[in-house]
Formats: C-alpha cells, structure tokens, sequence
C-alpha cells in the first residue's frame, strides 16, 4: 500500500505564479548570455576575453537557475537559492568594476553596468529570485 502524500514528503513546486515569471525571464536571460557569449567567443574573442568569458559564466548560472526552478523540489530551491547569491555578487562586482574601470572591459557583458545593456533585469532578477525562493520554501 503506498503512503499517503503529506507536505513534509510533496516536492516544493517553483513553478507557479511568479515562479513562472522567473522560468521565463531566466529562460529569456539563459538564451540571450548563451547567444552573446558564443557570437562573441567566436567571432571577437581576442579583444576582450574576460568580458566575453564572463558573458559565457552568466549564461551558464542562468541555465543552472532556470533548470533547478523547473526541476522544483527541496534540494533544487536552495540550489537556485545559491545560484541566485552568486548571480546577484557577479553583477554587484562586475557592474561596480565596469563604472569605475571602463577600460578593463573594452566589450560589455551581460553584467556591465549593473545589467543596463539588458534593462537592469540581471541586477533586479536574482534578487527577486531570492525572494521567491525564500517564500517557496517547503
């Protein structure tokens, strides 16, 4: 006989309501840092090979937040939860190192400037992904 479902033992969802919103920002954020880094590792790579390495490591922690926030469960929010710290210290030191050493950066990332080149979402979204994580706490 199988065991009754009980909260303590149900996979915490992160996709509903604004979950959902984050999948889909971060799954736009994955494909525009995948497809900026890769044009710019191959085609530009010698000019500026830290904003372009850099341009690939966002792509890659907004692939890893979007795949935990779908995969859902306790172990996959204080994963992205994580992540989410990470993503939010990387655009802090690398949009405060772009404005108060522009020339270090002869390229933009995703993160130059606190994420201006996108809108601000990379600063605005790991803060607003921690915030849902907290509350979608199981």
């Amino acid at each position: 006989m199988a065991e009754p479902t009980t909260d303590a033992n149900r996979p915490t969802k992160l996709v509903a309501g604004p979950g959902l919103l984050l999948v889909w920002l971060y799954g736009v954020m994955s494909v525009g840092a995948v497809s900026r880094s890769v044009y710019q590792i191959l085609t530009d790579f010698g000019s500026a090979p830290l904003a372009h390495v850099l341009s690939a490591v966002a792509a890659v922690v907004y692939a890893f937040i979007t795949y935990t926030l779908v995969r859902g469960g306790e172990t996959a929010r204080k994963a992205a939860l994580v992540c989410c710290a990470a993503e939010l210290a990387g655009v802090l030191i690398v949009g405060t190192w772009t404005v108060l050493d522009p020339s270090a950066f002869p390229d933009s990332t995703v993160w130059s400037e606190y994420g201006m080149g996108y809108v601000f979402i990379p600063v605005l979204l790991p803060v607003t992904g921690m915030l849902w994580l907290r509350r979608a706490r199981g």
